[in-house]
């Protein structure tokens, strides 16, 4: 079964031509999904979209929201990728999660949200402490909104406390940063697959 991945960079940087730490680890996660099949066909830079503030689908003139939405639903696995900000998940990130608040009451004639089905791995950097904290707040977030979590699905670094050094510069993606990118793809493509071959039953009424 040929499935498909889009993935969303949450860097603060707006200008796809800046290198992004967020890229490398997403890229991580692309090279370990396609051992499984699994194909990333995009990786949207949110910042460099006019994404307006809001919990709707669709907040007027110029909202690039409604468009990203149509692309991410299309998918089967979502590689939600965010840097580290004073100890939690970005602002970018944050924008996206309330805007797929709006799934909450967009549901189906069996309750089910449109991410239902869907899976959501996250890829986040950093150099601070604040990975768990991140991938908490990711997590739950989507989980809320419909997308199913699979064990083991945050692939993150962090650098020295205070330090210099980012993702991005590292000679080699560190042992421990592939084995869990490895182990999230597996997990991911497998939970894709099922659901896949049957959705959630929903409940009526």
């Amino acid at each position: 079964m040929a499935l498909t991945a889009i993935a969303l960079n949450c860097t603060l940087k707006s200008d796809p031509a800046q290198d992004s730490s967020t890229d490398r680890m997403i890229g991580v996660l692309r090279d370990s999904l396609a051992k499984h099949d699994v194909t990333l066909s995009e990786t949207i830079r949110v910042a460099a979209h006019d994404i307006k503030p809001g919990v709707t689908s669709d907040e007027g003139p110029g909202d690039a929201w409604p468009a990203l939405r149509t692309k991410i639903l299309a998918h089967d696995i979502l590689i939600f990728g965010g840097p580290i900000w004073l100890g939690q998940i970005g602002s970018v990130a944050k924008r996206v999660l309330e805007r797929m608040d709006a799934f909450l009451s967009e549901t189906d004639d069996k309750s089910r949200m449109p991410a239902f089905g869907k899976v959501a791995l996250a890829a986040i950097v950093g150099n601070e402490d604040g990975a768990h904290c991140s991938a908490q707040q990711l997590f739950q977030a989507l989980n809320d909104v419909g997308w199913t979590i699979p064990a083991n699905a945050a692939c993150y670094w962090v650098g020295e406390a205070m330090g210099s050094t980012d993702f991005k510069d590292l000679e080699h993606v560190p042992n421990k940063v592939q084995q869990t990118a490895d182990m999230a793809a597996s997990n991911a493509a497998h939970l894709a697959k099922l659901l896949n071959q049957a959705q959630y039953p929903g409940v009526s009424g």
